[in-house]
């Protein structure tokens, strides 16, 4: 009897150190001069979906003249910035260089100091330049999305030999065009996929394209369920994918159009989207790369797992970082375990966590040659 108490009480200490809130109260130190006594400052990060004018993550102002917000956060690791309201205003280090996300590591109740060196907007715009390579082209600056009623910059990327040849290529769809190639169109930095692909075989070449992401209308797009954030239309842009962009690459391109050579990848809601895309549309999907999977913001992606029909031949490629938040590897390993729990062979959803890693594109340009490899093995 003992050791069943004993026992019930390790079970219950564990999960309750895992879903335990925690006291965390954020205050400013020095800051850099504001324009306007009457500005506001938030916090924006991965609790808030990154929305740098989140009237819930608003920091006010006491009567020591200090920014504070109090809030109850779960035990875990957050990554967040201090904004006045928009990207254009973060902050940023002394000589206007973008800062690392700030990183806290959260285990009990806390007090957190915010120095500021300066922000965005007291320098001019830094130069960026293309770097995309001579493989990088762009199909349309304002392809239509019926669906959605918007339109999008839609990127390809082609294989060295492409032209000299006759081969046909397999695709790879992949959100966020603006992040992939190119760093002149970038927000946080490029995964480098082009010059990824430039060192491939050419026996193991792919097609690449890349879709803008909406701006504001991001989180919605890459999410198929209503959420805080607005009504999901997650469905609608993968049926643009499905019934316009896919057809169009097949009419208009040399592609192996079969789902066992069409993969749809992304990152964070990128790879939420991938996921699903995967799971309700497996003939036109036969594998999905699943970076940093935004499966926090959309839990109803495992009741669509669980009642999906799952094509056996499906394959899922999942990898994250250890240091991205408290619940990025137990979701990603949720989610994998469900799969093989309904027939997908262990060798078709793999797990690669990353010791260290956080939730950016550095990160997941590392992360690109293990994931294509793996692709290749089919």
């Amino acid at each position: 009897m003992k050791k069943i108490i004993f026992c019930a009480f390790l079970l219950f200490g564990r999960n309750f150190l895992l879903f335990s809130q925690v006291k965390i109260s954020f205050f400013t130190g020095k800051i850099a001069a504001l324009k306007s006594p009457s500005e506001h400052l938030f916090l924006a990060g991965d609790f808030n979906g990154w929305n740098p004018a989140d009237k819930a993550w608003e920091l006010v102002k006491n009567e020591k003249g200090n920014y504070v917000i109090n809030k109850d956060l779960p035990a875990g690791i957050v990554h967040f910035k201090v904004t006045r309201g928009s990207w254009s205003t973060v902050e940023c280090d002394v000589a206007g260089k973008a800062i690392n996300n700030r990183n806290l590591k959260i285990t009990a109740d806390t007090t957190i100091k915010l120095d500021i060196e300066a922000w965005q907007d007291n320098f001019g715009v830094p130069e960026k330049k293309h770097t995309a390579t001579a493989r990088v082209h762009v199909i349309s600056e304002n392809f239509e999305i019926p669906q959605l009623g918007r339109q999008r910059r839609v990127w390809i990327y082609l294989p060295a030999g492409y032209e000299a040849d006759k081969k046909k290529y397999p695709v790879i769809y992949m959100h966020d065009g603006q992040n992939l190639f190119d760093d002149y169109t970038s927000s946080y930095g490029e995964w480098g996929i082009d010059e990824l692909m430039d060192k491939i075989p050419a026996r193991q070449e792919s097609i690449i394209v890349g879709i803008d992401h909406g701006g504001g209308y991001r989180i919605t797009e890459y999410d198929p369920y209503n959420s805080k954030y607005g009504e999901g239309r997650g469905d609608d842009y993968v049926q643009f994918l499905i019934k316009e962009l896919k057809p169009y690459i097949d009419g208009h391109y040399r592609t192996q159009t079969d789902a066992a050579h069409t993969t749809i990848a992304g990152s964070s809601m990128g790879g939420l989207i991938s996921m699903y895309a995967a799971l309700k549309y497996p003939g036109v999907f036969g594998n999905a790369g699943v970076f940093s999977p935004a499966f926090w913001i959309a839990p109803q992606i495992y009741d669509q797992a669980q009642q999906a029909t799952i094509n056996k031949m499906s394959r899922f490629y999942f990898v994250c970082g250890d240091a991205e938040s408290a619940s990025m590897v137990a979701d990603m390993q949720k989610m994998a375990n469900l799969l093989k729990s309904r027939g997908v062979k262990p060798e078709n959803a793999p797990v690669t966590i990353i010791k260290g890693a956080s939730h950016n594109e550095k990160q997941w340009n590392g992360d690109w040659p293990g994931f294509y490899k793996w692709l290749m093995e089919f």
